[in-house]
């Protein structure tokens, strides 16, 4: 097998050389290769026929960046989304923060106020994926590349290799055409790679500094969620205090679909991820249908939030879906969810049915209030460096009572260390497989006291996160990311800093769509978190772009909640089928999505078009009764108005 070995290292030394080359031709510069980065970024795939088929596939644009000539308008200054951080963030932020939202328009567009761009030198960007892998990525990659090579030829756009490591470690592969060829419209972030999630620690933002000065980058493009949005806001403010003249940009690309605010009505991944999950669980639904004696335990993806359980809960109609929201709202102990359950299983079992499938959002686990203090507990003893083998001798009594009651492979996954945020490793914690060992203790108990009279409780269990996250996108991420990638280039075009690229009324056809900027300090709020205890204990404002959590009071919430005992009880399973590119199912979007009146942007636009009918309505001839009219409406608005937002403001 000797020549397999020799063919390997060639081609490798092949791909080093193309690295070496390209680096040369576009900087100019010496290039130091690292063997330990050569892996297979940006080497061609080998593709199945479906995979040929999406790479043929290319997304449409909505009008407003169609063209070489795309026109920019600006709003008015932005203010953070709650008024009681405003101070903090402003403080945080002074350069970046109260920037005006941009909006894009078609070069023939009657809108008065808008500024053509009619200059595009050649600029130098830059692109790193920070966050976890989410379906569509890749397209960002694809709509930038070809949104600069449209406006110049010259530009080139520079992926780093490894995520943030790369960019520490300046370790870029120049994208092109061919590098492209087999990854548009597919899963995965294989063409770059991802390591860390974080550009946070003094050592790594002035090391992300010296790579865009050393690399002579007009633009940093940081793909991700919450967390990385947040440190491109805080990179985006270091670089202008160091009046470095790269632009920092932010791109909502998760799989959590956290990312949500008056700004971003959804995020990239999201949709592939809730359609692949919907179909698994509806698979398993129909079985459970089929054989009448399992109830099976899912736990998704998503972290704090759940909004993919919801969105696969509103596809798939499983029996019952537990959110981390309502357990954290209910202040529901493990005890309460378990009793939740059992109540659930029986209330079946009298119809005769012995089977059913339940749903756990991945946060469940932290949102319980005595486990999420115990965690924290625990975090803060690893954090003291006190070993996991010593760490139940020396918790609290309470906390010892409730870890000690933990089965045996809990307690191991409870010690482990957290991840960047301090939250707990959710993906590694089975709250499915608790959940399932306490109800049926419970339910045995029952059983033994005759209040339980069905047939024996079997539970299966599974955690549905990577099978879908590695998924081909859906023909909506496709586009959307696309779209995403072409709003990059005007960004750094218009030379804004500290933006995040937003697409409006995603709803509609992609013709519909409403394309623009919003300051990633507009998005923030000011996180509380506690430090010491008693009296003494202090509460630290930091402001970061905060994970949006299921709504309680929404329309989606209210939709789930409308129909919880029919999918409970009725067994009305549904079944979306398989992610489709054609046919009637391709163009169908998240039901979240459909739901929620989300286009914030449109109502703006809305309100101003009411202003606007009032100042010709109001105008000096008008009669008395109309100005008297007038005037009692805008007071009574106003007076509303002002009291709304002072309550915010306490």
């Amino acid at each position: 097998m000797k020549w397999k070995e020799n063919i390997r290292k060639v081609n490798k030394t092949k791909q080093l050389l193309a690295c070496f080359l390209l680096h040369n031709q576009s900087h100019n510069q010496s290039f130091s290769v690292n063997t330990h980065m050569d892996s297979d970024y940006g080497v061609a795939r080998e593709l199945s026929d479906l995979q040929k088929n999406r790479s043929l596939y290319t997304p449409e644009l909505p009008p407003c960046l169609q063209g070489t000539t795309v026109r920019v308008e600006f709003g008015d200054a932005t203010a953070a989304a709650d008024p009681s951080g405003a101070h903090a963030i402003a403080h945080s932020f002074p350069l970046t923060y109260g920037q005006p939202l941009a909006h894009f328009f078609r070069e023939k567009s009657k809108v008065a106020n808008a500024q053509t761009i009619s200059e595009h030198p050649a600029i130098r960007v830059g692109l790193v994926f920070c966050g976890r892998q989410s379906p569509g990525g890749h397209n960002v990659v694809w709509g930038l590349h070809e949104a600069l090579k449209i406006h110049n030829p010259k530009s080139v756009l520079l992926g780093f290799l490894g995520g943030s490591d790369g960019l520490f470690a300046q370790k870029t592969l120049e994208i092109t055409d061919d590098v492209l060829a087999t990854y548009k419209n597919q899963g995965g972030y294989d063409l770059l790679g991802r390591t860390k999630d974080q550009i946070r620690t003094i050592e790594q933002v002035n090391s992300a500094m010296a790579a865009c000065k050393a690399l002579k980058l007009d633009g940093l493009v940081i793909v991700g969620g919450v967390t990385s949005n947040t440190d491109a806001a805080q990179l985006a403010e270091t670089f202008a205090e160091a009046k470095c003249g790269t632009k920092v940009v932010g791109v909502p690309v998760t799989l959590n679909g956290d990312l949500k605010n008056q700004f971003v009505e959804a995020n990239v991944g999201f949709d592939t991820i809730c359609k692949v999950n919907s179909q698994l669980i509806s698979n398993v639904c129909t079985d459970a249908l089929s054989a009448e004696k399992y109830y099976y335990f899912i736990r998704l993806m998503g972290r704090k939030a759940s909004h993919v359980a919801v969105e696969c809960t509103l596809q798939s109609h499983p029996n019952m879906v537990i959110l981390a929201e309502e357990v954290a709202a209910s202040k529901l102990t493990i005890f309460d969810i378990t009793k939740q359950i059992c109540d659930a299983v029986q209330a079946r079992a009298e119809q005769d049915k012995n089977h059913g499938v339940i749903l756990l959002p991945e946060g469940l686990i932290e949102s319980i209030p005595e486990v999420y203090a115990l965690l924290q507990e625990i975090h803060s003893l690893l954090r003291q460096g006190v070993s996991a083998d010593n760490i139940s001798t020396q918790l609290s009594p309470w906390a010892s009572a409730l870890f000690e009651f933990m089965p045996p492979f809990i307690r191991k996954q409870l010690l482990l260390h957290p991840e960047s945020d301090d939250s707990a490793q959710l993906s590694q914690i089975e709250t499915e497989k608790l959940l399932a060992e306490l109800v049926e203790a419970e339910i045995n108990k029952r059983l033994k006291e005759g209040t339980y009279k069905g047939k024996k409780f079997n539970a299966i269990c599974h955690f549905f996160g990577y099978q879908a996250r590695g998924s081909l996108p859906s023909k909506f991420d496709c586009d959307y990311a696309y779209v995403l990638g072409h709003i990059c280039y005007h960004i750094l075009a218009a030379g804004l800093n500290g933006y995040m690229a937003t697409v409006t009324n995603l709803k509609s056809p992609t013709n519909k769509w409403r394309c623009g900027a919003a300051p990633i300090t507009a998005m923030m709020t000011v996180k509380h978190y506690g430090r010491g205890s008693g009296s003494g204990a202090m509460t630290i404002g930091k402001p970061v772009v905060h994970p949006a959590t299921v709504d309680l009071r929404g329309k989606v919430y209210s939709l789930l909640r409308q129909n919880a005992t029919r999918f409970l009880l009725d067994d009305v399973y549904r079944n979306p089928g398989p992610l489709q590119f054609d046919g009637p199912g391709a163009d169908s979007k998240a039901v979240s999505l459909c739901v929620e009146d989300l286009d914030y942007m449109g109502r703006i636009k809305e309100l101003n078009e009411y202003l606007e009918k009032v100042r010709t309505i109001v105008k000096p001839g008008c009669s008395q009764d109309v100005l008297k009219a007038a005037l009692s409406a805008m007071s009574s608005v106003t007076d509303i108005l002002s009291v709304m937002t002072s309550q915010r403001s306490e």
